[in-house]
């Protein structure tokens, strides 16, 4: 199960006062749904691809049930477990549409990285916004070197069928974005200036307050700015966005590990990717 990703990555804590200054890219590897097209008709069918990167640019991942622990699709009312056969590309293809907002949720069995050197993981926690990590970590007694960290994906795919109504809900992830507004059916300014939308980041079923929110926006030409945001106290963070563009959001939850021979620390990442008209 081992997979050892290299995570050099800087960044200072961004307050939101700030934000939507364009940063320079870190090299974190984030994971998301990512749809061939954002919308389509219920005579259609939706293909996303699972994906792995940085900068809303990554590697298209196979379906592989063995590293599945969920994977469901949600339209209306109707909430369906989604399997495939192994090894396809793209990882999701669904027929039989039902006009509205579909919903698409993937979560990965846990996965391995070691740190064969104290600067990896505190370069990737302090970019995380886990600035006390060393304090925590040397608390607990913990090794500079050669110890692990578990991580697991919790991924949301927000596509627009026909109209494109209805709303985003939490589903009992461990960590998740709610959109509390459907990006698909957005009022935007006339003179093309950006909209927002409210989002909630949730952490065991309720709000996460002060957590750091990676965005990444993409333009109509595949250009991509990533900006760091921080949501309030109810684990709400405001999204400016605007037409023809789309949206990858990124949150990351670091705690400690206890009686596991392999890893002192678990990462918990959420993500959520959806579109503008």
């Amino acid at each position: 199960m081992p997979n050892p990703l290299s995570r050099s990555v800087f960044l200072s804590a961004f307050c939101l006062t700030s934000l939507l200054a364009p940063i320079k890219p870190a090299l974190s590897h984030e994971f998301w749904i990512e749809p061939e097209k954002y919308q389509v008709k219920s005579d259609d069918s939706v293909k996303a691809g699972l994906r792995n990167g940085q900068m809303f640019k990554g590697a298209r991942l196979p379906y592989f049930a063995s590293r599945i622990r969920r994977f469901e699709t949600i339209q209306g009312t109707t909430q369906t477990p989604y399997t495939a056969r192994m090894g396809d590309m793209p990882a999701l293809v669904l027929e039989d549409l039902e006009a509205g907002l579909l919903i698409a949720l993937h979560e990965t069995t846990p996965d391995l990285i070691t740190y064969e050197s104290w600067e990896k993981f505190s370069e990737f926690a302090n970019a995380q916004g886990f600035h006390d990590i060393e304090a925590r970590h040397q608390d607990r007694g913990l090794p500079d070197a050669g110890f692990g960290e578990y991580y697991i994906r919790h991924t949301k795919l927000l596509v627009a069928v026909d109209h494109g109504r209805g709303t985003d809900r939490a589903f009992g992830m461990e960590t998740e974005f709610v959109a509390l507004q459907n990006p698909y059916t957005l009022s935007l300014p006339a003179d093309g200036s950006a909209a927002e939308i409210g989002v909630q980041l949730l952490y065991q079923g309720s709000p996460r307050p002060q957590a750091q929110v990676e965005l990444f926006d993409r333009a109509p030409d595949n250009t991509v700015q990533r900006h760091l945001l921080q949501t309030n106290a109810v684990g709400v963070v405001q999204i400016p966005v605007r037409a023809g563009q789309r949206y990858l959001l990124n949150a990351v939850v670091l705690r400690p590990l206890e009686g596991e021979a392999e890893a002192v620390w678990e990462t918990l990442w959420a993500s959520l990717v959806f579109a503008i008209p």
